[in-house]
C-alpha cells in the first residue's frame, strides 16, 4: 500500500502550473517544483523557518521546495504547485 505522502508528491492530488506573475489560488500546497529558473515576490510556508527568504534569490530549474505552502506568488518563470 503506498503512502499518502508518496502519492501526494507523484503528482496525485492534482496542483497548478504557475506562469510569470500568477499566485497558487489555494492554501493546500504541499511543493512546488520549478521548471524553469523561478524568482517568487511571495513565498509562506509556516513549516519552514525564514520561508521568505526564498524570494531574495533565483530558484535554477529543477530545484523543488517541500512543506506545507499556503501562498506562493511566481514572479518569473514557470513553476508546478502541487496539492496536498
Amino acid at each position: 500500500m503506498s503512502s499518502p505522502v508518496s502519492y501526494d508528491l507523484q503528482g496525485q492530488g492534482g496542483g497548478q502550473v504557475l506562469a510569470t506573475n500568477e499566485v497558487t489560488n489555494a492554501t493546500n500546497v504541499r511543493w512546488v517544483q520549478c521548471l524553469t529558473d523561478c524568482t517568487f515576490s511571495n513565498f509562506d510556508a509556516p513549516n519552514l523557518s525564514n520561508s521568505s527568504d526564498i524570494t531574495l534569490f533565483t530558484i535554477p530549474a529543477g530545484v523543488g521546495i517541500g512543506g506545507r505552502i499556503d501562498s506562493v506568488t511566481l514572479t518569473a518563470g514557470l513553476a508546478i504547485a502541487y496539492y496536498r
